[in-house]
């Protein structure tokens, strides 16, 4: 089940059932078929249809009405082995089949008994009935406290299809309603998404890097600092291209020597061969500044750069130096927090100033308490390096997420249905960032505004009032697994009159709604998407596979006839169906694309053709280099912060006088830490890394067999290194419980030496399953790690989420195990 025998290889959970997962998907043809592209199209369509998830696109085979098996497009190169958790999910044990009512709810009104959620049994009631109950609820929230009551920041990762965007779909009707309180940012890089437009004009980690193609060829010492991208780049928000793959196995070939700074000694690092050096988790801003300090001292450092294009640098080297608060960041000291060696840090400095240096961060490192600080770090310690701009030097934000790196075809923008009737939505970020509704808070603060209502919140320079919450409305998410600290979040959805989800599955969100509607999955309706966050190389037809099954609807339908209901039926649809709307995107597409010279096929070709839609790479998009432009001339390529320059010091912050945000790169102590002098640092030892997961995305998928290949004894895994399982008696394949004073988890151990002594891996996403859901810290009998982490935010700036702080202990359980529960239908 493990490697504990001293090699380091991955777990077989990641390898060799990766492997067998990948087989069962069938090879890959030798010869592929032909794609559309600019006009030129295949003679025949294939039999099997073609349509695209966040895990790629794929080709469904229908037998007797019944979706059978899937083939990988033959476009992708890297198919993923969770392609076969898809087809399950349409049939798995856990589909929502009707239309269902929490029985307290039914029969007692909004409100009633709200310690029951997740407990409760459900009835079953007819569409009609159904939209009544949910059109009415809406009316009367908003009458009876206002728009603001009503929460439609539904978040999660809906499908990748610009026609049935959910979370769109929802906001479309609550504006039809009068408005609502919306969301801002998200769970991913809520922190870096802040701090960034202070430090470089914009919010860069979901922009595009520097390609593969030119770190190939130009960068000789690549470091991955908490980035992993073979884990986290089999998928993207849009369809996945999995040119991450490509991009090292180019290095690979390049012979690039690289570093792989992380707990885990990743997937990515062993594919590559990568040094392996482990900081203590949270610890990254620290071991920067060790860096930093030897570069300076040493004279390493490139201040003409420094001078010509950053800002507060010179404001920055007092605290660097010591002279202001009396300690000097020197390695001596940085090792004291990060326990690496004080030699390796100086090593690692003189190696970055020798060598053409890419620095590749991850997104987990912003999430921890003072999160905003290591991205900041990480483009100062680039700025002193001086390589920002030049082929392959400098950093990147997104190498490990979503292919970024891939570089982008020469295609036009797809639009997407608007959450304002009549409006038209842009093309390109998530849409979750663009804010809108009657009120807005930071996303990951959900939670605390349903246990506050009227408090103040401090927020990137300006204030939030919390509004009073009485309604909440989720579709195309799923809150009881990306909120941290769940056991105050239940006792903060007790607060909740009434709870509105659409799901196909059910899972710990749809138990602890009050009505739950049956919504169908990508594959069974049609929609309209691109291949590729970041290449966007190709408009992909995302057809439908087979019919609903059971009473499930589009969410398109459901919302439809809800505005029916209050009369809005026709503002809400503008008259068209969603053919009419996914056309309509293509053709605008198709006129962008004729003002660029070239011409895409009519719609009615493009879809029924069965094919992708091709576009043309350009070799200017091939070599693209960050900054380089800014590098030529930093005048008329100013960046879009205050001064034009990346900011090393930024004097907007220091007027916000935030005291867990200073004006410049900080190390602060988080809450808790490996090694860390709190409290909860003693008292719990281990540090969790709750990091993405193997076999799904996020908590999607945990409901299909794929859940088979990695649990252990039916439950989620613990990796733990082989030393601490000694120090406990513990050994592979023990259930173990995982605890601290925020809850209690059971879960498989596995014990491995691709893991550091002093941290535990459980993977985020595992489906919530308390035994007694009405008693909040209830023994969990899955193992959904954010029992374990903190709620607290990463500061008053981004009021961000801290979902890698947490620590805990592990001790063997004893007695007869709790049934795991979550992945059946509940009791109706």
């Amino acid at each position: 089940m493990s490697s504990n025998n001293g090699s380091s290889t991955f777990p077989s959970i990641s390898r060799r059932r990766f492997m067998q997962s990948a087989a069962a998907l069938g090879a890959l043809s030798a010869v592929g078929t032909p794609l559309l592209g600019r006009g030129a199209f295949a003679a025949e369509p294939k039999k099997a249809t073609l349509t695209g998830s966040h895990w790629g696109a794929f080709r469904g085979h229908v037998e007797d009405g019944r979706f059978t098996s899937i083939t990988p497009w033959e476009g992708d190169k890297y198919p993923s082995p969770q392609l076969a958790g898809v087809r399950d999910s349409v049939y798995s044990p856990s589909r929502i089949k009707y239309p269902m009512v929490r029985r307290a709810w039914l029969e007692n009104g909004p409100g009633a008994d709200p310690a029951g959620r997740g407990t409760d049994d459900f009835v079953r009631v007819s569409w009609e009935k159904a939209v009544e109950l949910v059109a009415n609820e809406l009316v009367r929230v908003k009458e009876k406290y206002g728009p603001t009551a009503v929460y439609g920041g539904s978040y999660g990762w809906k499908s990748p299809g610009k026609m049935h965007n959910c979370q769109t779909l929802l906001r479309r009707l609550l504006n039809l309603n009068g408005g609502f309180t919306n969301s801002s940012g998200d769970y991913s890089t809520g922190a870096a998404q802040v701090i960034l437009p202070y430090v470089v004009g914009s919010i860069e980690v979901y922009e595009q890097c520097t390609t593969w193609p030119v770190v190939a060829e130009n960068t000789e010492l690549m470091v991955f600092w908490g980035s992993n991208p073979l884990r986290n780049s089999e998928i993207c928000w849009a369809v996945a291209d999995h040119g991450s793959f490509a991009g090292i196995d180019q290095l690979k070939r390049a012979g690039t020597k690289s570093i792989c700074i992380d707990p885990i000694y990743t997937e990515t690092a062993q594919k590559l061969g990568s040094e392996w050096i482990k900081p203590r988790p949270q610890t990254d801003v620290a071991m920067m500044l060790g860096i930093a300090h030897t570069l300076y001292s040493e004279g390493l450092h490139d201040q003409k750069f420094l001078d010509k294009y950053t800002s507060g640098f010179d404001l920055f080297l007092p605290y660097l130096l010591g002279k202001d608060d009396g300690q000097p960041k020197t390695a001596e000291w940085a090792s004291e927090i990060c326990g690496v060696d004080p030699e390796t840090l100086k090593d690692l400095a003189r190696r970055f100033a020798k060598q053409r240096t890419m620095l590749a961060l991850g997104y987990s490192t912003q999430r921890q308490h003072h999160g905003e600080q290591v991205h900041w770090m990480l483009i100062t310690l680039a700025s002193m390096l001086g390589q920002i701009g030049l082929p392959g030097g400098g950093y990147g934000l997104s190498y490990h997420y979503a292919s970024g790196g891939a570089p982008t075809h020469t295609s036009p923008s797809l639009p997407a249905i608007s959450d304002t009737p009549g409006a038209v939505a842009p093309s390109g970020g998530p849409a979750w960032l663009a804010g809108g509704g009657a009120a807005s808070i930071p996303v990951s603060r959900f939670a605390e505004t349903l246990l506050n209502p009227g408090k103040t919140m401090d927020f990137n320079g300006g204030q939030v009032t919390l509004p009073l919450i009485k309604l909440a409305y989720w579709v195309g998410g799923n809150p009881f697994s990306h909120q941290q600290d769940r056991n105050e979040m239940v006792r903060a959805w007790q607060q909740l009159e009434t709870f509105i989800v659409h799901d196909f599955q059910w899972t710990a969100t749809a138990r602890h709604a009050d009505i739950v509607l049956p919504a169908t999955t990508s594959y069974e309706r049609d929609d309209i998407s691109v291949i590729g966050d970041y290449a966007m190389s190709h408009i992909l037809p995302m057809k439908k596979v087979v019919d609903p099954v059971f009473e499930a609807k589009s969410d398109y339908d459901i919302f439809t006839a809800i505005a029916q209901k209050m009369g809005q039926g026709y503002t809400y649809t503008e008259g068209k169906t969603p053919i009419d709307w996914i056309r309509g995107f293509y053709e605008a597409a198709k006129i962008e694309s004729r003002a660029r010279g070239m011409e895409m096929p009519v719609f009615e070709v493009f879809w029924e053709s069965n094919e992708a839609l091709e576009f043309p790479l350009a070799d200017a998009n091939k070599n693209y280099v960050r900054y380089a432009d800014y590098r030529k001339d930093p005048l008329l390529n100013a960046l879009g912060t205050a001064t034009g320059k990346i900011e090393v010091y930024s004097h907007d912050i220091a007027k916000m006088k935030y005291d867990d945000c200073p004006p410049h790169p900080t190390w602060m102590e988080p809450v808790e830490r490996l090694g860390g002098p709190g409290e909860a640092s003693q008292k719990y030892p281990l540090h969790v890394a709750a990091i993405h997961p193997v076999l799904r995305l996020h908590s999607q998928l945990c409901g299909t067999s794929l859940r088979e290949s990695y649990a252990v004894q039916g439950r989620e895994p613990c990796w733990m290194n082989p030393e601490d399982a000694k120090a406990r008696n513990l050994k592979d394949g023990d259930l173990v419980r995982v605890f601290n004073d925020r809850g209690q988890i059971l879960a498989g151990l596995v014990v491995t030496d691709v893991i550091m002594p002093g941290v535990i891996r459980i993977d985020e996403g595992g489906w919530y399953n308390p035994v007694d859901p009405r008693t909040p810290g209830s023994l969990d009998s899955y193992g959904d790690v954010n029992n374990l982490t903190v709620g607290i935010s990463t500061s008053k700036l981004a009021q961000s989420n801290c979902g890698q702080t947490g620590n805990a202990e592990v001790e063997k359980f004893e007695g007869v195990p709790p049934k795991v529960t979550v992945f059946d239908a509940p009791a109706a």
